[in-house]
């Protein structure tokens, strides 16, 4: 049945939707307050970044005289907003759809998303999270003080602002959260030795042994994603939220290398309740860099058989003319909301989700 008629015949589900209102509401007044800019950034662009794990929507532009060009919808709003700030803007976010397509079908991912992406100059993937912290901490004081409440009160405990009932499970907010290396979380819930597992031969020989599928082909990347997605993840799911840091480089295409070790890179992945909602860079400012990641990027993707494009030159001038030193994040609004809303289900914050638009 489709949002429409629920709403029609069950009125007071609406405040389900209002929540998404007073969020974007209280997000904006969070980076005003800090001075940030806010930057309405380009839905239909030529160049999208080349980033391997995600599927474009391509579409085609016609001028006035019918004559194509092959289009695309935005999957982030990154390159737009670095564009900003190797021009001088200081400290912008943006608030916006993105999409990214072979994402219908899943409780977690709808193809059209809300995002928000912030950066902050002279700022780390460390200062990153001190910020995450104090916006959701923010936004849990604002905006969930009816549900909070209620919940409490029937569960016979004390009111406590900084804890939320997500699937029976009580998240403690209060700072500082849990921080926890990749390196760690593979040894801890996947028993896997990483400096071992990062020679390649050695990780296929892992992944064999564990019942995955490794072929002639299959990349460092894709066996990290099968037991990373199957032996880690899941165990990511604690009583205070967790901040996953620490990437290896071959799942950090935009991030910074780490100084003292060249094989990981500085990024984060925030996880509360189990749901994977931000993902953090101390930004790569090194063009050169940058174009052999997006050159390599574009070979993956043309050997994974996904749509082939150009990625972002102007990009690469860009970070030629000086991006300053920055971190960058980006949080899924659509999952945040979940989390405040206690829903398994992405579509529960939609009102128009994807299988009702088709």
């Amino acid at each position: 049945m489709n949002t429409w008629h629920t709403l029609k015949d069950n009125p007071g589900l609406w405040r389900r939707y209002f929540l998404r209102e007073r969020v974007i509401r209280q997000i904006r007044l969070f980076f005003e307050t800090r001075g940030f800019h806010e930057v309405e950034t380009p839905i239909l662009i030529g160049h999208p970044a080349a980033e391997s794990y995600l599927d474009v929507f391509e579409t085609t532009l016609l001028d006035r005289n019918r004559k194509p060009t092959k289009m695309y919808l935005s999957t982030s709003p990154e390159v737009a907003l670095k564009k900003c700030m190797v021009a001088g803007i200081g400290n912008c976010f943006a608030l916006t759809k993105s999409f990214r397509n072979t994402e219908v079908g899943d409780s977690l991912h709808n193809p059209e998303f809300t995002i928000l992406e912030w950066y902050q100059v002279e700022a780390t993937y460390t200062t990153i999270m001190e910020e995450c912290e104090q916006l959701i901490l923010h936004l849990l004081k604002t905006t969930l003080s009816e549900r909070n409440r209620t919940d409490h009160h029937q569960q016979g405990l004390a009111l406590n602002p900084q804890t939320l009932s997500y699937q029976d499970k009580h998240i403690d907010f209060s700072r500082p959260w849990k921080r926890l290396s990749v390196k760690t979380a593979f040894s801890n819930f996947a028993h896997i030795d990483f400096e071992e597992f990062l020679d390649l031969k050695k990780a296929r020989a892992i992944a064999k042994s564990r019942g995955y599928v490794v072929a002639g082909s299959t990349t460092w990347e894709e066996i990290y994603n099968q037991i990373f997605l199957n032996e880690v993840e899941p165990h990511i799911n604690m009583a205070k939220p967790v901040f996953l840091y620490d990437f290896p480089k071959a799942v950090g295409a935009l991030a910074k290398t780490k100084k003292d070790d060249p094989r990981f890179v500085e990024r984060f992945e925030l996880y509360i309740a189990g749901l994977e909602l931000a993902d953090c860079y101390t930004e790569l400012t090194d063009w050169k860099e940058q174009k052999m990641r997006f050159d390599d990027q574009l070979k993956e993707i043309k050997r994974l058989g996904k749509t082939p494009y150009v990625y972002d030159h102007d990009f690469i001038s860009a970070l030629k003319a000086g991006l300053p030193d920055c971190a960058g994040i980006a949080v899924g609004i659509d999952r945040l909301l979940m989390l405040l809303l206690n829903s398994t289900d992405i579509k529960d914050t939609m009102l128009f989700p994807a299988e009702e638009c088709m």
